[in-house]
């Protein structure tokens, strides 16, 4: 299928003598051409087009500028003029890749010399231009086919991971007819949280703005996602009631995880992957082999991506993307019910007016209870420190010098980061 992409899009490169890049309409790259010819590279690339085809995704800034134009409405070539403070210095000819009436990518050309005779107006009146405007639709129906197949692999994969335990040995024959031999081979599941899905406004308030049907955004990404057999939203997912994304990987060997890895890098750089408060981040489970455990394997991937978002604020580096086998004490935490995870003990220090206290407290406990070292890591001097910690100690009633009560404190400050 990806060689079918770029084949087409090669075919629209060289009717137009033009270089030109295939975006899915999430602006994820699908395939780029290039035209051969004495012009120097640098004049046929801009920062866009090259952000594009090396990060695989353009800025938001730029998506925006672009939106703003129609193109996920537009039923015929748009010419796009540029804007250097989104960062786009040359202008565009968008060629809206659709199917039926649906939205499901763009093909991009550097408006230059090259093509400044186009008539947009009369698409259909130039024979290069119907050319490519009749291979963007071919574009269009693989799209939307690979939307569809993506869709049902994805609702077969939720199906599984939200099944009740009476139902998920249907719920597991049926991906399995649908993935084939692929079933009983090594595979990763990833979350991604949150996940804002089809439909859903985004984290400005604006709507969604394509006319995709419900069902098929990620599975509209399986082209840009190598190694990926199905992906879904799962509704309810995160303990304030946010969905996440779950994305079954196929692996190499279950020692090998990398391509699990690779496939979260790329979806935390959806604009889906937004929450209202702070960035998304991935999780990955412990590599299975077969779908029997998949259910375990979701939990472990949800609760990677919590311990990461977690981390993240406490300045432990777990990083965006965390795997369940390297959270440490995150693993027996990201188990405790939402309404238990704090002691009555902390709650006090928990209050936004003692956030400093609390950061404190966690600061010395991160470093082992050594005072010089959670004093660097504050920038505070050794008598500040103490005296904090004698307010903890107030606030609390637990007594600092004792294991207990540290371990208690150090495991109620880290739960309520969850």
């Amino acid at each position: 299928m990806r060689g079918d992409y770029q084949q087409l899009v090669d075919d629209i490169s060289a009717a137009l003598g033009a270089p030109a890049t295939l975006e899915d309409r999430d602006f994820g790259l699908i395939a780029f051409g290039a035209h051969g010819g004495d012009d120097d590279l640098d004049l046929m690339m801009d920062p866009v087009r090259t952000r594009s085809i090396l990060q695989r995704r353009s800025t938001a800034a730029v998506r925006a500028w672009f939106e703003a134009f129609g193109i996920a409405r537009a039923q015929s070539p748009l010419r796009i003029p540029p804007d250097p403070a989104a960062g786009v210095f040359k202008g565009r000819i968008c060629l809206p890749v659709r199917h039926r009436g649906v939205v499901h990518g763009y093909v991009w050309l550097l408006d230059d010399e090259q093509l400044a005779g186009l008539d947009l107006a009369l698409p259909y009146a130039d024979p290069r231009l119907a050319h490519a405007m009749e291979t963007a639709d071919r574009i269009g129906a693989l799209l939307a086919a690979e939307a569809r197949a993506g869709a049902e692999l994805g609702e077969l994969l939720r199906e599984l991971l939200t099944a009740r335990p009476a139902g998920r040995d249907a719920a597991r024959g049926a991906l399995r007819e649908a993935l084939g031999a692929a079933a009983d081979g090594p595979l990763a599941l990833v979350a991604v949280a949150p996940w804002r899905p089809v439909g859903e406004p985004d984290s400005a308030g604006e709507p969604e703005r394509s006319a995709a049907p419900p069902d098929t955004g990620p599975g509209s990404m399986l082209a840009a996602q190598s190694g990926v057999a199905a992906l879904c939203a799962v509704p309810d997912s995160l303990p304030d009631g946010s969905a996440a994304l779950a994305a079954l990987v196929r692996l190499r060997a279950l020692t090998t995880p990398a391509p699990a890895r690779t496939a979260a890098e790329r979806l935390l750089r959806s604009p889906r992957a937004a929450g209202p408060a702070a960035a998304a981040t991935a999780g990955i489970g412990t590599p299975r082999r077969g779908l029997a455990e998949l259910p375990t394997a979701w939990s472990e991937a949800l609760a990677a991506a919590r311990a990461a978002g977690a981390a993240a604020g406490s300045g432990r580096r777990l990083g965006p993307v965390a795997e369940w086998e390297s959270l440490g004490a995150y693993r027996a935490l990201t188990a405790l019910p939402a309404d238990r995870a704090a002691d009555p003990a902390v709650l006090r220090l928990l209050e936004p007016a003692n956030t400093e206290l609390a950061r404190t407290a966690e600061t010395f406990l991160d470093s082992a209870g050594q005072a010089g070292r959670a004093a660097a890591a504050l920038g505070i001097h050794r008598q500040t420190l103490y005296y904090r910690l004698a307010r903890v100690e107030q606030l609390t009633g637990l007594d600092l010098d004792e294991g207990e009560d540290r371990l208690l404190l150090h495991m109620s400050l880290k739960a309520s980061r969850l």
